[in-house]
């Protein structure tokens, strides 16, 4: 994702900007002892760290309970985060770059979401106390997408995405990325395990955001109504290019 370091002065300090980078790569929640020692600190001035950045809308609390013990403190990528929108110009470059050597070479948009689908195999987090819906939220979070949930009465579930964390290259080539991203989709969905289906993909403007992804099935049902906005609705119904 776009870390939001540019426009978010808690990300400065190093510290939290790699407390942030390691939930955004992780993309699954993870413990206050796990990202101390994965980044070598004590837990309690990592602690520290995360309140600052919980009280900066940059991530979560959520308290686990365990079989002995207090409950502890488990944190992830708040989805309201707002990435700053200025990620490294090498990465920016290597993503023009990149589409540009697909369309060179004569790759089509059914070769590139293959493509997507074999990298969003690879993404599944970890995490077996989560639901597949959640772990999904989760993905789209770390990405940078800040997704939000709509429940329709069809018992599909829609995110809206309200940030395009890819828009630079998207405004080069937007059917390749975004048939790379809707590939990416399709194959997290598929290792879920929840007989989950892509219903419909609606890409918007890059700048605008707001892309829709729309999910039926268990995948869908497993998500309580009331933390998804129902009876709102996200237009979802309106275009159908991803089943």
């Amino acid at each position: 994702m776009d870390l939001p370091i540019a426009n978010n002065t808690e990300l400065i300090q190093p510290t939290r900007a790699k407390i942030f980078a390691m939930l955004a790569e992780l993309r699954r929640p993870a413990p206050t002892d796990e990202i101390a020692d994965e980044l070598g600190l004590h837990p309690n001035g990592v602690r520290i760290h995360l309140e600052r950045m919980q009280s900066a809308g940059l991530v979560e609390r959520r308290r686990e309970r365990q079989a002995r013990g207090r409950p502890r403190d488990i944190w992830s990528v708040s989805p309201g985060a707002l990435p700053g929108g200025d990620p490294p110009t090498a990465y920016s470059d290597l993503g023009r770059w990149l589409v540009k050597a697909i369309t060179s070479a004569k790759v089509g948009v059914e070769e590139v979401e293959e493509a997507g689908m074999r990298i969003g195999r690879d993404m599944n987090p970890e995490g077996d106390d989560e639901t597949a819906e959640q772990r999904l939220f989760n993905v789209f979070t770390a990405l940078g997408f800040r997704p939000e949930r709509e429940f329709a009465d069809d018992g599909k579930l829609t995110y809206c995405l309200g940030n395009c964390p890819y828009r630079d290259v998207v405004r080069e080539r937007q059917a390749l990325v975004c048939s790379l991203h809707r590939g990416m989709t399709r194959g997290l969905i598929e290792t879920l395990g929840e007989d989950g289906a892509l219903a419909a993909f609606v890409p918007k403007d890059p700048d605008e955001a707001g892309c829709l992804i729309t999910v039926e099935g268990p995948i869908a049902e497993s998500v309580p109504a009331q933390e998804t906005g129902a009876g709102e609705g996200a237009g979802a119904g309106e275009a159908a290019d991803g089943g």
